[in-house]
């Protein structure tokens, strides 16, 4: 009996850890590919240049997410900056790649020396927490609104995605066995694969490429480059990016290391940059994923399971990607709001409490309207104009 219970509690643990791994993969391997796509489109980048991208995008950011993750068992999951690669989009209408590569090795010796002189940790640590979880509910409630808005165009799908998942987290004994996420994710498959419309797009998919070749980049230094692209990039990656991660990792109990995680950001980004991909993070939609159910000492193994899928991936990024939207887009939707429901319910407790409530509501504000600065993403303004906000109308608070 005693052995049956070991074996029923790995078991259970890898479960756990694969769906949670599976699902921040789908997750990374849709809505944000889609957004390289086009940035890259738009800067008039080629297949194979945009190939190469997504290749250093995953494979090398999955060694990274590897490594990290054994060396300091917990999740640190690795990929790269979002808001960076819609600046990147609007860098290529007048920068030349080359020049783009340039600045890409510029901001990643920013972030090495950043991180090894430990000038990131103090800046973090003083950041107010309900400001930059305001900033983070204002990220993680999109995901929300598209789980919601999933029911207009999968009614069957969502629904029996979404009653899996209450019911499942409604029978605690149940969830011994059969974890919610685990559930939502078999039902969301049995539901598509019985669609004519998947099983059409299924069946249509003809890969003509299965392999990615990557292509080896020479960076060109230009001064324009250099001001356009290095501090915007590197706020992206600190205040944007592993702001969001790193906030995600203490709320859940892990205590991740900022300068070890900002050295790595830096050194990997001068490794990706020559093929061709926007410098690197600490991803928090993601992380969040890792951490949203299991055990807190086995997250770090759904990481470096993400990791290895993201190494697949980028060596088979063409054939994965069609697979991906071949399937409805609903079903990454409705997987990735489900898994970060409670990440979520647990950034709004946390933003609005009653220290700082109203620095904590114009940094969800902000984030949530999405407009860019001075081609600076939304969440970095964000905590800046919750901290303006705070100092004026909250400062004794902001002091205690």
């Amino acid at each position: 009996m005693a052995g049956q219970s070991v074996e029923t509690g790995i078991a259970r643990i890898a479960a756990t850890a694969s769906t949670n791994a599976f699902i921040a993969f789908l997750f990374a391997a849709s809505a944000p590919v889609a957004i390289i796509l086009s940035a890259g489109s738009r800067g008039g980048l080629n297949e194979a240049d945009i190939a190469s991208w997504i290749f250093a995008a995953f494979a090398i950011n999955g060694v990274l997410t590897i490594g990290m993750s054994w060396a300091f068992r917990q999740p640190l999951a690795f990929f790269w900056t979002i808001p960076g690669t819609v600046l990147v989009g609007n860098a290529l209408l007048t920068l030349s790649f080359a020049e783009v590569v340039g600045a890409y090795i510029l901001t990643g010796l920013a972030l090495v020396v950043l991180g090894l002189t430990g000038w990131v940790r103090w800046v973090m640590d003083r950041l107010p927490l309900p400001i930059v979880m305001g900033m983070v509910a204002g990220v993680f409630v999109q995901f929300g609104l598209d789980w919601i808005r999933a029911f207009e165009t999968e009614f069957l799908l969502v629904t029996a995605m979404t009653v899996t998942f209450f019911a499942l987290s409604a029978m605690p004994r149940v969830q011994r066995y059969l974890p919610p996420m685990i559930g939502v994710l078999v039902v969301g498959v049995a539901v598509m694969l019985l669609g004519a419309e998947a099983q059409d797009g299924l069946r249509g998919f003809r890969p003509d490429v299965v392999f990615a070749e990557p292509s080896f980049y020479r960076p060109r230094f230009t001064v324009a480059a250099a001001v356009e692209l290095v501090v915007p990039l590197a706020i992206t990656v600190i205040a944007a990016q592993n702001a969001q991660g790193i906030v995600i990792l203490r709320q859940a109990g892990h205590n991740p290391p900022v300068n070890a995680v900002t050295t790595a950001c830096g050194g990997t980004s001068l490794v990706t940059a020559l093929f061709g991909s926007v410098s690197t993070c600490l991803t928090g939609p993601s992380n969040a994923i890792l951490v949203s159910s299991g055990q807190m000492r086995w997250h770090w193994l759904a990481a470096a399971l993400l990791g290895g899928m993201g190494i697949l991936f980028g060596i088979f990024a063409p054939l994965v990607t069609g697979l991906l939207l071949a399937t409805p887009v609903a079903f990454v939707a409705t997987l990735a709001a489900l898994a970060l429901l409670r990440t979520l319910q647990g950034a709004f407790q946390t933003a609005f409490d009653p220290r700082l409530p109203l620095g904590a509501l114009v940094a969800f504000l902000v984030t949530l309207a999405g407009l860019p600065l001075l081609n600076i993403g939304a969440p970095f303004w964000a905590l800046v104009f919750g901290l303006i906000v705070s100092l004026l109308l909250e400062r004794d608070r902001l002091r205690g």
